[in-house]
Parts: C-alpha cells; structure tokens; sequence
C-alpha cells in the first residue's frame, strides 16, 4: 500500500523546467511556500486518461477552485520538460503549472514511483492527487492499488468537493456553430453574457453536416447541448435562460 503523508512536507527537489530557450530550475519552495496548491500527478504526458479527462477537468475547474481558496493547480509528471510543454500546449490547459518530475525525484520523495515496464515507460508516478497549505501536505487523494491504471479518487472533482462541498458545478456546453451564422453568433452571445463558459465547434473543422444529422438529428445550426441536453437553436437557448433566471429568482 502507498503511504499516506498527510501531515508532513512535499520533498525538496529541483525542477528543470524550460521557457523558451532558457531552464529554469523552479524549486518545490518556489511552487509551495506561502500558497495553497492543488496537485495531481499522473503517470504520463499525452496518455490516454490524463489526456481526456485528468488534465481537462481540472482545467475546467480551475476558476472555482481558485475561487475558494486554491492559488495554483500542479500537474506533476515524471516526464521531461520539453514534454511537458508540448502537451500544456496541445492541452491548451492555461489554468494549470505543468511541472516535469523528469529525474522522479519528487515522485519517489512522495513514495509514489511506479516501475511501469510492462507498458515500456520505466518508472513513473502512480496517479493521485493532494492539497498543499505553504508546503504541507493537507490531504492526499491515492488511487486504488489495482492493476491497471484506476482513476476515480484523484479526479478535479472529488478535489473540488474537498476544497468547497457547497460550490456548485459549471455547465458543460457545446455549441454546433458555423463560421458567418448570425444566429451561431448570437447563441455565443447570450452564452457568454450569462457567464456560462462553452466550447464552440465549427462545420467542417471540428465536425461535418453528417455529424450534425446525427448528434442532433439537425440541418440548422446552432445546435447547443448543455449537460447532455440538447437545446437547439439560438431561439430555445434564449428561452432555456430566461427559465432559468426566472428559477433563481
């Protein structure tokens, strides 16, 4: 079983990070001192789970998480740091410090190095995550000691949850758009005037008519889906609000 380390401090290492042209070594007193930091570590760059769910949630909560009290989120990976920037970048996750564990010396610090040869990574961190108070570690998040690759303790939302128990939610929104749709452009509009943040997919870049027919059952767009729900058009999207406005008042 790993060993929980609440209680204590996050080890002393140097991180070789890069800007640019230029390293930049950032130690774990630079990352921690005086803050409160969310961490999670995970056991790869560009991998599947870390890539479609750990990186994006935590970056999709990142604002309420700061809201109450948290100053930085830290990816840790036992990856180099050209890496670990080519993947924030593919990410773009821009709420959230990519530091590269390239050595794993912080994970093996933490008692969380993984031989991972049976997948051709060597050693690597097992997946969990914590929160820091000005180097202390408050409370740790490990995933099951099963074989594979668990994920369901570390996530952003059980963090989240630690951190706020009362704080609600965002939406998850897409919007089916065209580039030059006028009613595209006003569905955005009212979107964002209401504070809901969405992601945006145009016709023929991220989708083709044949998908619409078929996410939608659709011809016209927008086409917007909040949590799972499919609202339709500009039009309904208005009337979604107003009802819910009318509900919060």
């Amino acid at each position: 079983m790993f060993e929980n380390k609440e209680g204590t401090r996050v080890p002393q290492v140097t991180f070789r990070t890069r800007d640019g042209v230029e390293w930049i070594d950032v130690t774990s007193d630079d990352v921690f001192a005086g803050k409160t930091v969310a961490v999670f570590s995970l056991p790869g760059a560009f991998t599947p789970t870390c890539s479609s769910s750990h990186v994006p949630r935590y970056d999709q909560l990142a604002d309420i998480l700061k809201k109450h009290g948290v100053d930085e989120i830290v990816c840790i990976s036992v990856n180099d740091a050209f890496v670990m920037n080519e993947w924030k970048n593919s990410q773009g996750a821009e709420n959230i410090t990519f530091l590269p564990d390239g050595n794993g010396a912080f994970t093996d610090g933490m008692g969380m190095l993984v031989g991972k040869e049976d997948l051709g990574f060597g050693d690597r961190s097992w997946r969990y995550s914590m929160l820091v108070r000005d180097g202390v570690i408050e409370k740790m998040f490990i995933e099951p000691q099963e074989p594979g690759d668990p994920y369901g303790e570390s996530d952003a939302d059980t963090m989240l949850r630690y951190v706020a128990p009362e704080a609600t939610l965002p939406f998850n929104v897409t919007v089916l758009s065209r580039g030059g749709c006028p009613h595209c452009a006003r569905a955005k509009t009212l979107l964002a005037d209401a504070g809901i943040a969405f992601e945006a997919l145009e016709l023929n870049q991220q989708y083709s008519d044949r998908s619409l027919r078929a996410i939608a059952n659709a011809t016209t767009l927008p086409q917007v889906f909040i949590d799972g729900d499919h609202i339709g058009g500009a039009d309904e999207l208005a009337e979604w609000l107003a009802d819910r406005q009318a509900r919060a008042a």
